[in-house]
């Protein structure tokens, strides 16, 4: 498949199949994830894997908020990654304060999306999740409270039917120039 095809087919998926995800496939997401750059190649980043139904559901409920109707699809999904933001080198570090850059956190949104085009690759959908208690994940987990979340991503096979929607996106020139900044 074709790059161009794999990011116009990528989308968040909000419905799942009950079709379990072979380890061989999430190991294969994992792969392209770690295969992301990053700044002065610390990669900071790490994943747990939450493929046990009842500890996969405990997390679930981590994404919802009474009064506030999202993310109730994560029940359904097989599989939850959770990606946690680790420590870069102390040359990223350094140079982040001198840029006012937080460079693992745009290190891990590389590597969050090389993993969601390797899961479309794959067949299977994902959704990128950034409203959860963090304060929760980390307990479930056991990861540390000196620790960041950075994000949950749902993994597995979209509803039979479930329809590629059209992406609704800025055009071109509402996004970018050439040589100078032109935005109105």
């Amino acid at each position: 498949m074709q790059l161009s095809d794999l990011i116009h087919q990528r989308q968040s998926v909000r419905l799942y199949s009950s079709r379990t995800v072979s380890t061989s496939d999430i190991i294969t997401c994992i792969e392209a994830a770690r295969m992301a750059p990053s700044a002065s190649n610390s990669q900071p980043w790490y994943f747990v894997i939450a493929n046990e139904p009842e500890l996969k559901n405990k997390l679930a409920e981590s994404t919802i908020t009474k009064g506030i109707p999202i993310n109730k699809f994560t029940f359904q999904v097989p599989v939850i990654i959770v990606q946690v933001i680790e420590s870069p080198k102390l040359i990223t570090r350094v140079a982040g304060l001198i840029k006012n850059r937080d460079f693992p956190w745009i290190d891990a949104g590389i590597a969050a999306e090389h993993f969601c085009l390797q899961a479309t690759e794959l067949g299977l959908g994902t959704c990128m999740i950034g409203w959860f208690d963090e304060k929760r994940v980390k307990k479930i987990l056991n990861i540390p409270p000196s620790k960041h979340v950075g994000l949950l991503i749902t993994l597995g096979y979209p509803e039979d039917g479930y329809p590629l929607r059209p992406k609704i996106r800025k055009p071109f020139e509402q996004i970018a120039s050439f040589n100078t900044y032109k935005m109105k």
